[in-house]
Parts: C-alpha cells; structure tokens; sequence
C-alpha cells in the first residue's frame, strides 16, 4: 500500500469563535508591505470593509490594537502594523512553524509503513 495522500493543517486562534488566523497574518503582512489597509485588501482581493472587519474583531477579541490608522490628507492615509500586532504574527507564525514540525513528525511516524512502501516503489520505477 502507498500514501498518495498528505496531510494539511489550518491553526486557528479562538475564544468563542475564531479570530486570528492565516487570513489574518496574510492581512497583516501586507498591511505591512504596503503601509496600507486598502491596498492590502485589494492585494487580497477582498473589499476594504470586509479586511476592515476582520481587523476590528481580532483587535477586539485580543484587546490591543493591531494596526494604526492615519486619516488621508496632504500626504494621504495610511496604515502601520503596531509593535503588539508584530509580536502577535511572529508568536502565531512560531506556533505554527512548531506544530507544523510536529505534525510531520506524527505523520511519519504513524504512516511509516506506507511511506517506506511507496518510497520502495519509487525506487523500483
């Protein structure tokens, strides 16, 4: 028997419902980038309010805010992440690098058997 099949993790924070996760990150990564909440909601296609809402309920369920916000003008608006908001992707992207090496880890060893079948077989073709 071979594994032609792999597994996939989505790691999620929550309280009552989920609040933070990879869409979260990837928001924030390119709020990050950009220096700006519109462009990076655009980027992922998605619309301004939407990437707005996701924003403020992570904010609100965390307690602290994640990016600050300056109000267009002369120079124009734009969006910063804040130092917490940092602090909350580098310890969420640690989490998961870290559960992510476990679970490999758990795969193969529970899917020995059929690994080593299927690696035999490639071997043999």
């Amino acid at each position: 028997m071979t594994v032609d099949f792999d597994y996939t993790l989505s790691l999620k924070l929550r309280k009552e419902k989920n609040f933070f996760g990879p869409g979260v990150i990837q928001l924030l990564q390119e709020i990050e980038q950009s220096q700006s909440l519109n462009v990076a909601a655009k980027k992922m296609q998605m619309s301004y309010s939407k990437a707005w809402r996701i924003i403020q309920y992570a904010e609100r369920e965390l307690g602290y805010s994640l990016i600050d916000r300056s109000v267009g003008g002369n120079s124009g608006g734009g969006s910063t992440v804040t130092e917490a908001g940092k602090k909350i992707t580098q310890q969420y992207l640690s989490f998961e690098q870290k559960m992510y090496a476990r679970a490999d880890q758990l795969f193969q060893e529970i899917f020995v058997e059929e690994l080593e079948a299927e690696q035999r077989e490639r071997n043999f073709s």
